[in-house]
């Protein structure tokens, strides 16, 4: 051995010196080391050489080098685990190239195991054998391997580096090992037997067409050999495959197999495989994919209904979409109906909800359509329920976990409703839960953490009515508000109106329990008010004037939110109300009293409010002068003067008294004397004409509608009859000019201006009517 290694020393020694290298590189363990083994690399140099030796791992380091004799030298390599490259130089000796040597790692390769084969049929005649083994640990070199094939009748075949061999479909027995070898070594597996009939697999079949209808589809299969069983498998939109198995009847290569038992308007996929009578499945086909055909919808909708305080007079009306196992299509439209009228809305595909009127014997039908039909009909009411609501409701807001009772009703109990929705958004965000008639106890779901949340618990019952029980403030986390109320006053005299927005809800951190009002006074002294969380506004009355700041706060269960900002409020005193109005009808008085004097305003004030003036008076001409007239200036006093006419009875003549006044050195006298008058005596004017009866007026008259207004309230009214009728054509006459002196007959000008008569003047021609008065203002 000593010799061989002194041989193989001189050899490369007059390589070094012959050559334009500086040294000549070589292993013990040669160019592959198996990992874990130590060996030594050797160097040997030309004459007079500064030796460096080095390794090169990822980073380079210096290596210890030890000295074999003048011109050679080595180091040592230690448990080797990775590849590494080595390399000499000579280092005064630059022109010349350095040497070097790589050394890799690795595994010798370990017996093969878990040898499976298969006998893949391609054509009717042979057919291909496939295998698969386990190859061991990662030997980190490049392996090789080879398949060895021994029939029955002792041929053997051998594919390399192919793992697969082509066999005749005569052969019925065969032997398989593998042969697997790198630079460190060759090794065999074990030998494994197989019968071709246990292993043989049909080639990968395809499917050419297929056809749905509604509940079945039908599919055309191209199988490149004969096979004897079919397996179909199918898959909805559920994603989980279903096996359908059939056996083959074949005549050629197009088979025809058929699914049932589907459901309508279903998206499916199928695929297919086979096999022989004997021997593995073949691979799956390709997958196709198509849609059942519609049918008419198979149940009724899930209908509900709600209504809000705001909007009494309307009932909304929600429905879920369905199912595609009940809707058995595409749904195109939703149909309403209220009865007693036949008359059907049809509602778009898209909408939810709807909003129809409440009347106390309607019932409400809805369907939904598709392009074969419509469901059945779900109905609901409006009618008082006769049963009775669900029994002690409980909220756990843990879980927000709802429980009631059965309610004792004598009507029979079809299902519960419960219903839930954020708070504030019952018509927008209404879910709800129908369930059977023994669930007394269910877990809302999509509940959103710091969220409040109302709802209730509803029994429906055979006739279609429903009776329920509310729950309010219902949440599963909470926390104290993030925002304050924005705050809104109004001050009024000495009250002031607080109103307030609600924070926005995701700042709410719950449900809000209750709302807080500061009040700080111009002493710094606080008062606060709570006011339950349904309000919007709280007023405060009779506030003392002042200067006042005023803040407030929302809180839930967890504790109160951050406060709001401070408004500052200024309070008057109040003028009184009796003040003011007295003041105000003072002001209009005496500007009526100021226009009142214009005469022109006067006269058109006449003109449009005629319509309020006294009815006419009396007609003089049938009337008699009170009996007594009292005046400050004098007094008179009138007797009946008789008519010629009456019946049986002389001509009383007619008295007067006149009180005539003087005045001597500032006192006044009085004294009466009589008169007589007489219809004769042209030298007098008549006081009063001949008439039948004289009409006074008095406050209390019956006949008080013709009261005059100018006329003192304390006159005397009556009617006195005359003794006779007075002739019309027997009136007497007064010259205008013999009673133009006389002051004392009454004037019934209301606007007490003169009344104008010219030439002769009779009763009749000055019959008082307040049209002809007006006609003279």
């Amino acid at each position: 051995m000593s010799w061989c290694f002194f041989c193989v020393f001189l050899l490369l020694a007059v390589q070094v010196f012959s050559g334009k290298k500086s040294c000549v590189i070589w292993s013990s363990g040669g160019d592959v080391v198996e990992r874990g083994h130590s060996f030594q690399v050797f160097c040997t140099f030309k004459d007079k050489c500064r030796i460096l030796m080095e390794d090169h791992p990822l980073t380079q380091q210096r290596t210890k080098k030890n000295k074999f004799n003048e011109t050679t030298y080595y180091f040592d390599v230690i448990n080797l685990t990775n590849s590494r490259t080595y390399s000499c130089q000579c280092e005064n000796f630059p022109d010349l190239d350095s040497c070097g040597i790589d050394i890799s790692t690795g595994y010798p390769p370990d017996h093969p195991t878990n040898i499976s084969c298969i006998y893949k049929i391609l054509k009717n005649d042979n057919g291909v054998v496939v295998c698969t083994w386990d190859r061991g640990r990662h030997t980190y070199l490049r392996d090789t391997s080879m398949l060895w094939v021994k029939t029955d009748s002792g041929k053997v075949y051998s594919e390399s580096p192919a793992a697969s061999l082509t066999i005749p479909r005569s052969v019925q027995f065969i032997s398989v090992w593998v042969q697997t070898q790198n630079q460190l070594g060759r090794i065999n597996s074990s030998i494994v037997n197989y019968t071709l009939s246990d292993i043989v697999r049909p080639s990968t079949p395809s499917v050419s067409q297929h056809q749905c209808f509604s509940t079945m589809c039908i599919i055309q299969l191209e199988l490149p050999v004969t096979a004897a069983n079919l397996e179909i498998q199918y898959r909805d939109e559920s994603d989980t495959w279903t096996t359908f198995t059939d056996t083959v009847v074949q005549s050629s290569s197009l088979v025809t197999s058929s699914i049932s038992h589907l459901q309508p308007y279903r998206f499916y996929d199928f695929r297919v495989r086979y096999k022989f009578s004997t021997g593995l499945w073949s691979h799956w086909s390709n997958t196709v994919s198509n849609w059942t055909q519609e049918e008419v919808p198979a149940k009724e909708l899930d209908v509900w209904f709600t209504q809000t305080d705001s909007d009494i007079k309307s009932l909304r009306i929600y429905w879920k979409e369905a199912d595609t196992s009940i809707s058995r299509g595409k749904i195109i439209q939703y149909e309403i109906m209220v009865t007693p009228d036949p008359t059907i809305t049809r509602i778009s595909a898209e909408q939810r909800n709807y909003s129809v009127p409440v009347c106390a014997e309607c019932e409400v039908t809805v369907w939904a359509r598709n392009s074969k039909g419509r469901s059945p009909p779900a109905k609901i009411n409006n009618r008082p329920s006769k049963g009775k609501p669900p029994q002690d409701v409980q909220v756990s807001n843990t879980s927000v976990s709802i429980s009631w009772k059965r309610p004792h009703s004598a009507l029979h109990l079809t299902a519960y409703v419960l219903e839930w929705y954020p708070k504030g958004l019952k018509l927008a965000q209404l879910r709800w839960l129908r369930l059977g008639i023994d669930d007394t106890r269910s877990v809302l779901s999509g509940i959103k953490p710091f969220e409040c949340y109302d709802g209730a618990v509803f029994a429906v019952y055979s006739d279609g009515t429903v009776s329920g029980q509310r729950f309010t403030d219902v949440a599963t986390s909470e926390s104290v508000p993030s925002a304050a109320p924005q705050v809104q006053e109004n001050v009024i005299g000495n009250k002031l109106s607080i109103s307030w927005t609600e924070i926005p809800r995701s700042q709410r951190g719950g449900c809000i329990t209750k709302y807080t009002i500061y009040v700080e006074d111009e002493s710094e002294r606080q008062t606060f008010y709570p006011v339950a969380s349904t309000q919007r506004l709280y007023t405060m009355a009779d506030v003392s004037s002042g200067v006042y700041r005023m803040w407030m706060s929302a809180s839930t269960a967890k504790g109160e939110g951050p406060l709001s900002q401070k408004v500052k409020l200024y309070i008057k005193q109040e003028t009184s109300i009796f003040t003011l109005s007295v003041f105000v009808v003072f002001t209009i008085g005496a500007v009526l009293v100021c226009l009142w004097q214009n005469s022109a305003v006067k006269h058109r004030f006449c003109k449009v409010f005629h319509f309020f003036m006294p009815d006419p008076v009396p007609d003089p001409a049938n009337s008699k002068w009170a009996k007594g007239y009292n005046q400050d200036k004098g007094k008179m006093n009138l007797q009946l003067q008789l008519s010629n006419y009456s019946v049986g009875m002389e001509e009383d003549p007619v008295l007067v008294d006149v009180e005539e006044l003087h005045e001597h050195n500032g006192v006044t006298y009085a004294h009466t004397i009589s008169s007589q008058l007489s219809p004769q005596s042209p030298e007098l004017c008549p006081l009063y004409p001949l008439t039948t009866y004289i009409k006074t007026f008095s406050q209390d008259s019956d006949s008080s509608e013709h009261t005059q207004a100018s006329m003192d309230t304390t006159t005397t009214v009556d009617y006195i009859t005359a003794h006779g009728s007075a002739s019309s054509d027997e009136e007497y006459k007064v010259e205008e000019e013999d009673c133009a002196d006389m002051h004392f007959f009454p004037s019934l000008n209301i606007f007490a201006e003169p009344l104008e008569s010219r030439g002769s003047l009779t009763l009749d021609a000055v019959r008082i009517d307040c049209t002809n008065v007006f006609e003279h203002i």
